[in-house]
């Protein structure tokens, strides 16, 4: 019998009460009822410097940042929801896949990225939920040999949409949001057989 699927579940933003914490939260209550071990990160709990070639060659991988690599290894697949900024992705979820893409010697290139299963998601203000920073997350991370399931969410009005206890308020979407953490709990158990 096959291992539990083992997924990190992260939001593109460092806000404590954002929309896209709470989202993704979501997200892996659904892959966790579908069978999955999943790990919550917030990327506040690893601050990084901004990616710089210059620094990295002084001083080498920051301490978090292998970390970061370090859990993504762990993992098989991922949930990400990313905020949208100016119609793209967020600056910190930029700069953790740049750092986590950076090469260690002795690890294969991309090794926190090749042969990983990513679902999307967003929730944003804005009237279509931050649909277009999920075009640029998807071609991000499907360069880096990621493969991204088709099935996304995108979270219109989300200063309305959320519960105080971190739930949607329309149930078709929460049982929606839900349903994005088992496919990839399920594919993920069919990618291993």
């Amino acid at each position: 019998m096959a291992s539990a699927p083992k997924i990190l579940a992260f939001a593109g933003s460092l806000r404590t009460e954002s929309f896209n914490k709470k989202l993704v939260k979501i997200a892996a209550a659904g892959a966790r009822a579908a069978g999955a071990e999943v790990t919550y990160l917030d990327l506040r709990d690893l601050p990084l410097p901004i990616y710089d070639g210059e620094l990295e060659a002084k001083e080498g991988l920051p301490a978090n940042a292998r970390k970061l690599k370090d859990l993504m290894l762990a993992h098989q697949g991922f949930l990400i929801s990313s905020p949208e900024y100016n119609s793209s992705i967020t600056g910190v979820l930029k700069n953790a896949i740049d750092w986590a893409s950076r090469p260690v010697a002795g690890e294969a290139s991309l090794a926190c990225f090749t042969g990983k299963t990513a679902v999307l998601m967003s929730a944003s203000p804005g009237a279509l939920g931050g649909l277009r920073c999920l075009v640029h997350v998807r071609a991000i991370l499907g360069n880096i040999n990621v493969l991204v399931l088709p099935d996304q969410i995108a979270v219109s009005k989300a200063h309305e949409a959320f519960n105080p206890d971190g739930s949607l308020k329309d149930p078709k979407q929460q049982a929606a949001v839900e349903k994005l953490g088992q496919r990839l709990a399920e594919m993920l158990r069919k990618l291993q057989a």
